[in-house]
């Protein structure tokens, strides 16, 4: 029988000293998540809903896409989840924070320890596409809902599941992803 044990977060050197990271909890990385959320919640409203739905194409983009609204929450759905992974995967892969994790003071360190590659950042971020089931007509903004929330419940459990490296299923796809709490 193999040792189940995780490994360990990554060592980080600190002063001159290298010492073992402390994962970032289950509380810190909902309210950097958050934070995050409503950041782009404010920055998807005025790209995608004001000027690119409602400006060019003269409809309000609606999360359903039934009838003459089709167009407008397939472009909605396509625009929000590219804005969203974009955002996650530039952020944790150059600084290995976005907004809501400076202010946490959490990181994600790569399986090696430094910031995750793009690809590394954009696997472990793969749920947020979830979004673009909006481009199925009628149910699919409900589906990519329900698949979202059941993602971030899942999530959730695998944080809150593994005690010592707080590590879930994404951090996991991503090859060994960790986020740590700073100071």
């Amino acid at each position: 029988m193999t040792d189940q044990t995780p490994p360990p977060c990554p060592a980080q050197p600190v002063g001159g000293a290298t010492a073992i990271a402390r994962p970032g909890g289950l509380l810190d990385r909902f309210l950097a998540r958050l934070i995050d959320g409503i950041l782009l919640a404010v920055v998807n409203g005025i790209i995608v809903t004001a000027l690119v739905v409602g400006a060019i194409m003269g409809d309000s983009g609606g999360m359903y896409g039934t009838g003459s609204s089709y167009a407008a929450a397939a472009v909605s759905s396509v625009l929000t989840a590219a804005i969203y992974l974009t955002y996650f995967g530039i952020m944790d892969s150059t600084r290995g924070q976005t907004v809501g994790k400076m202010v946490m003071k959490l990181r994600v360190l790569g399986p090696h320890g430094g910031n995750p590659t793009l690809e590394e950042s954009l696997r472990r971020n793969c749920w947020l596409a979830f979004g673009l089931l909006g481009v199925v007509p009628v149910v699919g903004g409900l589906i990519g809902a329900l698949a979202t929330l059941v993602a971030v419940i899942t999530i959730a459990a695998g944080i809150n599941r593994d005690t010592v490296g707080r590590q879930a299923w994404p951090d996991h796809f991503a090859g060994g992803t960790h986020v740590v709490k700073e100071g």
